[in-house]
């Protein structure tokens, strides 16, 4: 591959977000506005010595070691008005670099320190995305998490706040913390709970455990996608059975590298997975604490592994194709973004998208130019 296509060309596709934090996707300048006005104390209350401290960007080593830094924000995120100001500046950021579709998730129960119920958290946060797309357009849907390493008990809790939101925008149930030491079947009583209320399922796996991880997430507790998946390549048989049965994996390169997953980004097995047929999706995980967008993720696939612009196409269509949006909601992104997907050429250009059709003059105009073939966009593999 000759031309590197510059970060500002993937700016402009239309993307999704299907693994992103709320409380690792805070403005650094947020946290130290809200601590200011709720006397919070910070680490540092100097940008740089904060951004240090929470190794932002930076390899980590390990997971624990990187979900450290989600003390300093979840300590600004106690109030209402807080956590509606970071879901809907998380929105905002996303908007900006066009992702036209979010899955937002968060646990709950880590923000109860200062009393608010847990059905506030929920809708406050939920208001933020809200006004955003009211105000941007970007469509967001909340995915709440039980934590491996606190208890099921808890994680059977979020699952109840599962149900109670269905339809109301949450649209399903993740389990999230350090993975090692903690197998997701300690929880299956919070998996029974959302499966027996036909709620979609996904599950970190195979993150900082090996592949054993990931079939107990598919097996035992009913996922129907896969956060991460690094450690998928090293069980042949359980890869081709994600791949037969269409599991999207919900990859996150630069975060995987932070955490040490995987040593390099040249070295990320996402590359191999796509070249197999596996449903791959790009994400950002944490845009505050990993210095991420989508944009960047979908730049460095192309300009750290090689992968050329057909593939993230592939992957770009594949994380609509993968969302927990309803069928036909699905089916009519899929329709648009695949004509969008064609302005965009191996060289750089992107050509300019069709005026839109004055009110009133459709008849004529569809006679000189017709629209392009609106076929049903197939959104089976």
């Amino acid at each position: 591959m000759e031309k590197k296509l510059p970060l500002e060309f993937f700016q402009r596709l239309p993307k999704t977000d299907l693994h992103v934090h709320l409380d690792g996707s805070l403005r650094l300048e947020t946290i130290l506005d809200l601590a200011d006005k709720d006397g919070i104390e910070l680490p540092s209350d100097d940008p740089d010595e904060l951004r240090r401290f929470m190794h932002l960007g930076e390899n980590c080593g390990s997971l624990v070691e990187y979900l450290k830094a989600f003390d300093v924000t979840l300590r600004v995120m106690q109030t209402e008005e807080a956590l509606f100001r970071t879901a809907f500046e998380l929105a905002e950021d996303a908007a900006r670099e066009n992702v036209r579709y979010m899955e937002v998730r968060y646990s709950p129960m880590l923000h109860v320190r200062k009393g608010l119920k847990l059905t506030s958290i929920v809708e406050s946060v939920l208001a933020g995305l809200r006004a955003a797309q009211a105000k941007y357009g970007i469509e967001s849907n909340v995915i709440l998490c039980g934590i491996r390493n606190i208890s099921p008990e808890t994680s059977l809790e979020m699952a109840e706040l599962c149900v109670a939101y269905k339809n109301r925008g949450v649209v399903a149930f993740d389990l999230a913390g350090a993975e090692y030491d903690h197998p997701a079947k300690h929880h299956r009583a919070a998996f029974q709970l959302v499966r027996d209320n036909n709620i979609n399922v996904t599950i970190h796996a195979g993150e900082a455990y090996g592949p054993e991880s990931i079939a107990q997430a598919i097996h035992i507790c009913g996922a129907h996608r896969i956060g991460h998946g690094c450690r998928l390549r090293e069980n042949g048989d359980l890869l081709h059975y994600v791949n037969d049965h269409r599991l999207p994996l919900e990859c996150c390169p630069s975060s995987n590298v932070q955490t040490g997953a995987v040593r390099t980004l040249a070295a990320h097995p996402l590359k191999l997975y796509q070249g197999l047929g596996l449903r791959v999706t790009i994400n950002t995980d944490n845009r505050l604490v990993t210095d991420t967008t989508v944009s960047k993720e979908l730049w460095l696939c192309h300009t750290q592994m090689g992968i050329g612009l057909k593939d993230l196409k592939s992957m770009v269509m594949a994380g609509f194709k993968s969302s927990f949006m309803p069928f036909h909601v699905k089916q009519g992104h899929l329709r648009q973004v695949s004509e969008e997907l064609k302005r965009f050429h191996e060289d750089g250009t992107i050509d300019e998208p069709p005026a839109p059709v004055p009110s009133g003059g459709l008849s004529g105009r569809m006679s000189r130019n017709p629209p392009p073939d609106r076929a049903p966009t197939s959104i089976s593999s």
